[in-house]
């Protein structure tokens, strides 16, 4: 009896080594976790190619998280007093990135907001002091599907502020 339970444990492993594709080398793919088996046929290429991503971004813009922005801000986006360009502080892509001295980021959050709603931009949310202290500004702007994203950090004796300029804005 026990014979005949190795030998059906010798078959089974036969068999699901059989299942497994033959690979010369491990490739990444063989090494990640992915979804678990489905008895579903796998997706045809028309189904797959409807859900990839969107186009590259055309020059000029650049895809994030939040959304495709410009990589610019046009020459009459507000820009607090004083505030000097920060690329060093980016944490990420942005259409800006400015460094404010000796202001509170309470202060350029009020500022930037009014700022933005006298050149035509509506505020949707100004969240804020969150937990680090900083705030976030998002607007919608005159144009269409327009939508900005100003953060406002304070770091040290600096202020930074980042701006996220939406693709569907006017062209900077």
């Amino acid at each position: 009896m026990a014979t005949r339970g190795v030998g059906l444990a010798v078959i089974l492993l036969f068999v699901l080594a059989a299942c497994q594709p033959a690979t010369a080398s491990p490739s990444p793919a063989a090494t990640t976790p992915g979804p678990a088996a489905s008895s579903e046929p796998p997706p045809s290429a028309e189904t797959s190619s409807s859900t990839e991503a969107s186009p590259p971004a055309p020059a000029g813009q650049t895809d994030t998280a939040w959304g495709r922005i410009w990589d610019s801000l046009p020459a009459a986006f507000p820009a607090y007093p004083g505030a000097t360009p920060a690329e060093g502080a980016a944490t990420g892509p942005a259409s800006a990135v400015l460094a404010i001295q000796g202001a509170e980021a309470e202060t350029v959050a009020g500022w930037m907001q009014s700022k933005l709603e006298q050149a035509t931009y509506s505020t949707e949310a100004l969240s804020g002091p969150l937990e680090d202290g900083s705030y976030v500004l998002d607007s919608t702007g005159p144009a269409p599907g327009c939508r900005v994203r100003v953060s406002i950090a304070p770091l040290g004796g600096l202020t930074t502020v980042t701006v996220l300029y939406g693709a569907d804005c006017p062209k900077p």
